[in-house]
């Protein structure tokens, strides 16, 4: 069995054919352009986002030989939204990117009317303009006339909907993970919550169909011959999935775009009482999985903005220059550049660099840099144990800036827990993988141990890095980091 997966990111799409035994045939990865404005605008163009989604399908096929595929998967980015015509398929306006801050007005009009602790108590997530249903509403406020009401040819939707509907000529759904992003799911029911969507001024009755990540979305010739689309999920849940992190308790953080933690919860929904949000994790066989959510919105965007001045290279000089001094010399940098997300949700706040003296080297910019990614992905495994009622007893992590040794040492030392390297950069691409191969099996799936080990092959981590550092200086560290990032909520 030939699974064709494709990973629609924020700055590329990759696709992958992914055998029977989980073994990577090819690979094809076409980059994605991201605009970003003064206004807090990221916006990303929708025919560029469905070329990148053919072109690296395709090419991805071709490498592999040809010849059947038996299924393909999608992952989305999960919060990235467009206005788009139901006949045509024809976009109406730009992709509203996850990083996107111009619906901060709509939260805060909901904030004052007293909205946002209901809204949190039905869909475990923050008022935040991270999440969908606010970029939808300042959507449909910019786009006169465009809008989940008084036109059923035209809708707004998270870019999974468009693109499933695009690939398969047909249906109007998305994945239950993906949904819960929204703020419009009931998170405890999984289904979408009238409340809700009154309290945004949307209609239920205008939303997506919610399925299982592992089902039948219909069928796709894009790829050659007709292809059951057979598996979608947001893309941090599919990593999630792909770690193994099938049990209450086991964590993995992605550091991408940005860094996403996620701790399963199991058979329970979540609820956090410390900055987290709860999400499910995915929806299998009718029967849902739970998790809590934290996230950085700018990691590997913080790493390019360093290069755009100047500061390093490349990616590699994480390691050549944060790697060659000790520390970062009294400098502290708080990853801020759009917005602050868990544990804080300050849509308005700023990145910031403090600390700074005549003997600041380029080395220390760099190494705070590293500190600061570390310390907020700290605070929110620190949550999640909170939220669990235990400590994480380790964390597995993926994504592009794991290569990076310095990154992950200095994770571990202020984690105090273990980091497990996932030994593939395409953890999402295996998860949407592994659904895809599920959902072949229609309403039968097993969802034993078993079950799921024979859609994803058993994996071991390609490093395991130990904490260096005692537990007092880990805490002193964490505490001088927080100090710093609270006090640029206030400037």
């Amino acid at each position: 069995m030939r699974i064709l997966a494709i990973d629609q990111g924020t700055s590329a799409t990759k696709a992958l054919v992914v055998d029977e035994d989980g073994r990577v045939e090819a690979l094809a990865e076409v980059p994605v352009s991201v605009r970003h404005g003064a206004d807090g605008a990221v916006e990303v163009d929708p025919e560029g986002l469905w070329t990148s989604v053919l072109a690296a399908g395709t090419s991805a096929v071709v490498a592999a030989g040809g010849g059947t595929i038996d299924a393909v998967g999608l992952a989305n980015q999960g919060e990235t939204v467009l206005a788009w015509d139901r006949a045509s398929g024809a976009p109406r306006s730009a992709g509203i990117v996850w990083q996107d801050r111009r619906a901060a007005a709509v939260c805060e009009r909901l904030q004052r009317a007293g909205a946002a602790e209901r809204l949190t108590a039905i869909t475990g997530l923050e008022l935040d303009p991270y999440f969908v249903a606010p970029k939808v509403v300042w959507l449909q406020e910019q786009l006169e006339g465009i809008g989940t009401h008084g036109d059923g040819d035209l809708a707004v939707t998270t870019t999974d909907t468009w693109l499933l509907h695009r690939l398969c000529g047909e249906g109007f759904v998305t994945d239950a993970a993906t949904a819960s992003r929204s703020l419009l799911l009931d998170l405890d029911r999984v289904e979408w919550s009238a409340e809700a969507a009154e309290l945004f001024g949307l209609a239920v009755s205008e939303l997506p169909t919610i399925v299982d990540n592992a089902s039948i979305l219909g069928h796709t010739e894009r790829f050659g011959g007709s292809v059951p689309v057979a598996g979608a999920c947001v893309d941090q849940q599919a990593a999630l999935f792909a770690e193994s992190c099938w049990s209450a308790g086991e964590a993995k953080c992605t550091y991408g775009t940005g860094a996403f933690l996620l701790a399963t919860t199991g058979a329970d929904p979540a609820r956090s009482s410390h900055g987290l949000v709860g999400c499910v994790a995915w929806r299998l066989a009718g029967r849902p999985t739970w998790c809590l959510d934290g996230q950085v919105f700018t990691v590997g965007a913080a790493v390019s903005w360093l290069e755009s001045v100047g500061v390093i290279e490349g990616p590699a000089d994480l390691d050549r220059l944060g790697g060659s001094v000790p520390d970062a010399a009294g400098v502290t940098f708080v990853p801020g550049l759009a917005g602050l997300g868990a544990p804080f949700w300050a849509a308005q706040a700023r990145g910031a660099l403090t600390g700074l003296s005549l003997g600041t080297e380029r080395a220390h910019l760099v190494r705070a840099a590293i500190d600061g990614i570390a310390s907020q992905v700290a605070w929110l495994a620190r949550a999640a144990g909170a939220d669990l009622g235990r400590p994480l007893e380790r964390l597995r992590v993926d994504g592009g800036l794991t290569r990076s040794r310095t990154l992950l040492q200095v994770q571990a030392d202020l984690l105090q827990a273990p980091v497990e390297v996932y030994p593939s950069p395409h953890a999402t691409a295996l998860g949407v993988a592994a659904f895809a191969r599920l959902g072949l099996s229609g309403p039968t799936v097993d969802l034993s141990g078993a079950g799921l080990t024979a859609a994803l092959p058993a994996w071991q981590a390609a490093a395991v890095v130990e904490p260096r550092i005692g537990a007092d200086e880990a805490e002193e560290r964490l505490q001088s980091w927080r100090a710093a990032a609270e006090a640029t909520l206030r400037l």
